[in-house]
């Protein structure tokens, strides 16, 4: 894994304004899971990961998808004359297509960002892998586009960070194939540190930069200073462009993408989501224009959980669900996928915290890798709307197999291996004729 751990010197470059974090890196304990005998490690050493290449060359390389057969490819450059062009083709060192897109900049305090190039490529053909160069010089990547029918396969990580336990996340992600990363939001905990966010996307750009990443923003994203930098999300909306247009957003912090018969939202924690909010009218009207008969799948993502059982970020996103969780169960929404608890929880199906089989199966997947640690305490008794839960580092997958089932597991850090320690089937609710019709929620409260 290229980069380095955090010396005293990168220490005082890259500072770390909790003073929790660095007693841990000082004063490892080994913290024991809920369930088993299983071993945990604590929040691992920082990762700088240096600029070892040119001014003009490409870093910190990363694809996203952006409408139909079409991907956007995003880099940096440090000069400022460096070209907004991607050359692509079929064959290693051959570009038979070429396309030139747009490129911004932006300042933090004394920080000044390189030249942020975005570019997009296509009309693609799914299933495909391509060779591409960025701005006319650099090295060659290579991408595989997402294929045209089932099996579709989604790797979900949250709270990625960059620590030693990020590098074992994107290690195990990478050894087994995928075809597109979600990712809840808190990415790179720059919080205001601005060399952070180059670090961070030079770790990220050898998985980055081979399959589309999508993703939303987190509160470790939002980086205002009162008075001089009042606008949250300079650096995130810079860096990580999201199709927001494609879906008719107004906002690069909640938008939707269509991929093989499924229908992925990503939507914002940290922006209005009130019932006269932006925010709102759009999901309305975003789930309104989904044909369940060609789209059986409909996935959700967001940052703060709105079910949770942990003791960390209690009731943080209890306003949001009360605003949005009736759109998301009269739509048929299969499952929703949050971060911000540093823990993996999966929920049964539930609508106003009942269980109810027409709901969404609710799971918080914000085990990465970040440098806070994990959330250890989770209530008790446990409640019954709660199936699995432990706070361990990890990442999820889900494959869907076709228009009526998917399965999902979950798999934790466990050194240099990837451990699968929770698993379930799924069936869409669009093939189940008991959830055609609205349902009375029964039972269980969490």
């Amino acid at each position: 894994m290229m980069g380095r751990k955090c010396s005293r010197r990168s220490l005082m470059e890259f500072p770390i304004p909790l003073i929790h974090t660095l007693f841990l890196l000082l004063f490892p304990l080994p913290l024991l899971s809920e369930h088993n005998n299983f071993v945990r490690q604590p929040a691992g050493q920082l990762i700088i990961t240096p600029h070892q290449r040119s001014h003009s060359d490409p870093q910190q390389v990363h694809i996203s998808l952006v409408g139909k057969e079409k991907m956007r490819v995003s880099w940096i450059t440090e000069e400022k004359r460096a070209e907004s062009v991607v050359e692509y083709g079929t064959e290693s060192g051959e570009y038979n297509a070429k396309s030139t897109g747009e490129h911004t900049s932006y300042r933090y305090f004394l920080y000044n960002s390189g030249k942020i190039h975005n570019v997009v490529i296509g009309p693609l053909k799914p299933g495909t892998t391509y060779f591409y160069r960025c701005g006319g010089s650099g090295p060659e990547f290579s991408l595989k586009t997402p294929p045209h029918n089932f099996p579709l396969e989604f790797v979900v990580v949250g709270d990625l960070g960059q620590t030693e336990w990020t590098a074992s996340t994107l290690k195990h992600v990478e050894s087994r194939e995928y075809d597109v990363a979600l990712l809840p939001g808190d990415l790179s905990y720059a919080d205001s540190q601005q060399p952070l966010w180059d670090s961070f996307g030079r770790l990220v750009e050898p998985y980055a930069s081979k399959r589309p990443w999508m993703v939303t923003e987190g509160n470790h994203e939002i980086e205002i200073f009162p008075i001089i930098y009042p606008q949250p999300f300079q650096a995130y909306n810079a860096r990580w462009p999201m199709p927001f247009q494609q879906s008719a957003s107004t906002s690069n912090l909640y938008y939707s993408f269509q991929l093989v018969a499924t229908h992925v939202i990503m939507l914002g924690s940290y922006t209005d989501f009130h019932a006269q909010s932006q925010q709102y009218n759009w999901l309305q009207s975003d789930l309104a224009n989904i044909d369940r008969a060609k789209t059986p799948w409909l996935i959700v993502l967001l940052h703060a959980p709105w079910y949770n059982t942990n003791e960390a970020h209690q009731g943080e996103g209890e306003s949001m669900r009360q605003a949005m969780e009736q759109l998301l169960y009269n739509a048929r929404v299969d499952l929703v996928f949050a971060g911000h608890v540093h823990a993996y929880e999966r929920f049964t199906r539930i609508y106003d915290n009942k269980v109810d089989s027409c709901g969404p199966m609710y799971v918080t997947i914000g085990d990465g890798g970040n440098r806070e640690g994990l959330a250890l305490t989770f209530k008790n008794p446990p409640s019954p709307l709660s199936l699995y839960r432990e706070p361990s580092f990890g990442h999820g997958r889900l494959r869907i197999v076709n228009e009526t089932h998917a399965h999902w597991s979950w798999h934790r850090n466990n050194d240099t291996d990837a451990v699968v320690a929770d698993g379930v089937w799924i069936e869409s609710l669009s093939s189940s004729q008991a959830c055609s019709i609205q349902q009375d929620a029964p039972n269980e409260e969490l």
